[in-house]
């Protein structure tokens, strides 16, 4: 399930005891907590068309209301947005602002897909094995690297650091062997 336009934009922005059942104090959001450094927002494209007014808003002035309050704040953050889709395309099908497009869009870094970097798969794939490791005891055969390395990974690093962390909770040994990926 997805959240509420109205729980995105206290996450977003906060808000004040009493704007919502539940708000039982107020509560500043993570643009607050981020003040005079950067604030990461994963799947930019996901946002409603109103809380995409607000935080261009945010974006363009550096000011924000909590949900609830008529205040305005103030905070200086950075903005890195990042998003799996095409926003040029989304913006042609009125599902993206296109201002809010401008106003992100100061620096662009496009990062291919995993089937297209095929490079990285295996250097991910051990730091997972050993952030998910047991202690730094885990290790990747040859042939469970060379599996990884010939899949096309549709989901991308996400996709790979659960197939690694699957292949961690189902190693019978310290190596992770073909056998254990999915």
């Amino acid at each position: 399930p997805t959240l509420s336009e109205e729980l995105l934009a206290s996450e977003l922005f906060g808000h004040a005891k009493g704007a919502f059942t539940g708000a039982v104090r107020d509560q500043a959001g993570r643009v607050e907590a981020a003040e005079g450094g950067t604030l990461f927002l994963d799947e930019i494209a996901e946002l409603p068309p109103a809380l995409q007014a607000k935080l261009l808003r945010f974006v363009q002035d550096h000011e924000f209301e909590r949900l609830g309050e008529s205040q305005t704040r103030h905070a200086d953050v950075r903005i890195v947005a990042a998003t799996n889709r095409d926003l040029d395309a989304e913006v042609k099908a009125g599902r993206f602002r296109e201002d809010l497009l401008y106003r992100l869009n100061t620096f662009e870094l496009v990062v291919p897909p995993l089937r297209e970097r095929r490079e990285d798969i295996v250097p991910m794939a051990r730091r997972f094995v050993t952030f998910f490791g047991r202690k730094g005891r885990l290790e990747l055969t040859p042939e469970a690297e060379a599996a990884l390395a010939g899949y096309d990974w549709p989901g991308n690093v996400r996709e790979l650091r659960n197939a690694v962390e699957r292949a961690a909770i189902l190693a019978a040994g310290v190596r992770i062997g073909p056998e254990a990926l999915p």
